[in-house]
């Protein structure tokens, strides 16, 4: 009786971990895990006016086929505001008698250089053991939270499926919040508030939120996921209401006081010698701008490397100018110091990229920005100085934060200030290219302009490469017409690596078995350029498609026609356009030559999922007229 009695237990433990499993597997069979807890409790306390600040955190997962091995990685991320105080991890493999748990010993430590305003992130990674189909994992963390102005917000949802989600904030009742919310129109979200003793508990649950897509291109998880920020915005220390997060002035005066007092120690002779140097014959205050500019960028090497309140103080220009690198807040500093010895005046700026989908009066807190560049101002203008990338001329903002919000400095003053998205026109690709027709080969010269984010990212690529035929291979593939058997043969550059001149490549190439020869007739596909078609998305995309910036491509073909042959055919010309895109094809007979045309405009930097609809409509009339030809007959 008693080993049946055993063997019962064992039975009714296998049948509800093997329907559990089955459960998951067939509510979800796309997923590799489901969440089944995910639960995060904030404990907030007052102690003569400091705050204290704790935050646990419980996940545990269930692993729902054979590629759960593939996960067992698993890094987390923390800071000297989050310090990280605990963590517990372990996986639990079911034998068919019980689960046996195996606890994680090994935590690797390392600096987390990703980011280019919190420069002190660490990351601390591990590997769950024995994982396997059906297993489960359990990770405890505790962190310590340093300051208030930084919790961070909680989501609601993820790129899997999370069960049972709860949130619990558990706050001295002399502390105010304000919680903002972000896409959670459509996730049931249960809120409680209740008082006990000398605190007030917060509250938000929400169960079986599905999976949400991984999605190439699409904008950052901030846009798409439903979560809630939360932020201190006053509380009151004996009997005194004191205020923290009021609005963007409060902002805006904690950041002030960070860096009122950077750069008062004397001048560095030799930084002052090389600003009369670089200004020197500069007849207007802007080319002396670009002249201290350009040069920060070449030669101050960006590090992303900073610690504590140290990601938000720029170091003393003097310090950046002897050690020659520094992260975005030190190049600012610089600058800002360059300029000053030049009798000009820059402005400390404050910015989000575009990976921060949040305004400065929607989240008045430092999750808002992730970056620090300078701005100049002339004749009404402003322009946008970020000195931690290369060769961005200086009507440029670096591509990463066009169209967000900037938080300029005026000493005790603000102002926020919109940064332009640049227009298509102003980041180009200009291809023209001379062809004649060998049999069924083609031998073509082309030159080809880039201009703008283009040639930048240009630039950038070829840092890389020393070797000639590295380059060349280079331009083989970002130059590449006609079909995979295009072949640069010889190349020359033209302003290399200028930032105020367009860059331009001339190269010679041939394409083998491109013209098609049929008794008397030549036929020919004038379209060797057919980029549009790799910017369709797929009909069932769920979520937006975010591109660099903005983009313009006119591509000139002129075939010559071969002794002893006249056109039969071309194609007539055509447009489609819309406010987001615009193609032109054009053809035309000039003497003994055809000139093949198109015209593209992509005014775009990010399509919503009906917007891609219209797009996609475009690109697929496009389609139909590159499969255009050209027919040549023999007289």
């Amino acid at each position: 009786m008693k080993k049946l009695s055993i063997l019962l237990v064992l039975f009714v433990i296998w049948s509800a971990n093997s329907q559990e499993l089955e459960k998951y597997k067939k509510l979800y069979p796309n997923a590799v895990f489901v969440r089944l807890q995910q639960e995060i409790v904030i404990n907030i306390k007052l102690n003569d006016g400091k705050f204290d600040i704790r935050k646990d955190i419980f996940e545990e997962d269930l692993y729902l086929n054979e590629s759960a091995n593939y996960n067992s990685k698993r890094s987390l991320s923390y800071s000297s505001f989050f310090d990280l105080d605990k963590i517990e991890a372990s996986s639990l493999s079911y034998t068919g008698k019980k689960y046996e748990e195996n606890k994680v010993v090994d935590f690797n430590e390392k600096n987390d250089l990703n980011d280019s305003f919190y420069d002190d992130s660490k990351e601390v990674s591990f590997i769950y053991p024995k994982l396997k189909k059906g297993s489960k994992t359990n990770l405890r963390l505790s962190y310590n939270i340093k300051n208030p102005r930084f919790l961070s917000a909680f989501f609601f949802g993820d790129f899997y499926p999370v069960i049972n989600n709860k949130v619990t904030i558990i706050a001295d009742k002399n502390i105010e919040f304000k919680f903002k919310e972000f896409n959670t129109d459509s996730t049931q979200i249960e809120f409680k508030k209740k008082k006990k003793g000398k605190n007030f508990i917060y509250t938000w649950t929400t169960k079986n939120n599905k999976e949400y897509d991984i999605e190439g291109n699409a904008p950052n998880y901030k846009t798409i996921l439903p979560h809630i920020i939360p932020m201190i915005t006053s509380y009151k220390d004996k009997k005194e209401d004191k205020k923290l997060l009021d609005g963007v002035g409060g902002l805006y005066k904690w950041y002030y006081s960070l860096v009122e007092n950077i750069n008062k120690e004397t001048d560095d002779v030799e930084l002052i010698a090389l600003v009369e140097e670089l200004t020197k014959g500069k007849t207007s205050d802007l080319e002396k701008v670009k002249a201290i500019y350009y040069w920060t960028q070449q030669n101050i090497k960006y590090i992303a490397f900073e610690y504590a309140l140290g990601g938000f103080i720029p170091r003393e220009a003097n310090d950046v100018f002897k050690k020659k690198y520094g992260d975005c807040k030190d190049n600012s500093s610089i600058l800002y110091k360059m300029l000053e010895i030049a009798g000009l005046k820059g402005n400390l700026t404050w910015i989000g990229t575009r990976s921060i989908p949040y305004t400065y009066e929607e989240v008045p807190t430092p999750a808002v920005d992730n970056h620090m560049i300078l701005s100049y101002e002339e004749n009404g203008k402003t322009y946008y100085l970020d000195a931690t990338g290369r060769y961005i001329q200086i009507n440029y903002p670096s591509s990463f934060i066009q169209g967000k919000e900037a938080l300029v400095s005026y000493g005790s003053d603000f102002k926020i200030k919109k940064v332009p998205v640049i227009s298509a026109n102003l980041n180009t690709i200009v291809d023209s290219t001379f062809i004649k027709i060998s049999n069924r080969d083609i031998i073509g010269r082309s030159s080809t302009k880039l201009t703008g984010y283009i040639k930048n990212n240009m630039f950038y690529n070829l840092e890389n490469f020393r070797k000639n035929s590295d380059i060349k291979e280079l331009y083989n593939k970002r130059f590449s017409k006609g079909n995979n058997k295009f072949l640069i043969k010889s190349f020359e550059e033209i302003n290399k690596y200028s930032y105020e001149d367009d860059f331009i490549v001339n190269y010679d190439f041939s394409i083998q078995g491109y013209a098609q020869n049929i008794g008397s007739e030549i036929f020919i596909n004038p379209h060797l350029n057919k980029s549009l078609s790799s910017l369709k998305t797929k009909k069932d995309r769920k979520h937006g498609i975010e591109f660099d910036y903005k983009k313009q491509y006119s591509y000139t073909n002129v075939i010559e026609i071969p002794e002893g042959y006249k056109v039969e055919y071309i194609p007539e010309s055509t447009t489609f356009t819309d406010d987001l895109i615009s193609v032109k094809f054009s053809y035309k007979v000039d003497g003994n030559n055809i000139i093949s045309q198109q015209e593209v405009i992509l005014n775009f930097i990010l399509l919503s999922v009906e917007q891609q609809k219209t797009v996609n409509t475009i690109i697929e009339k496009a389609e139909k007229a590159y499969k255009e030809i050209i027919i040549l007959k023999k007289k």
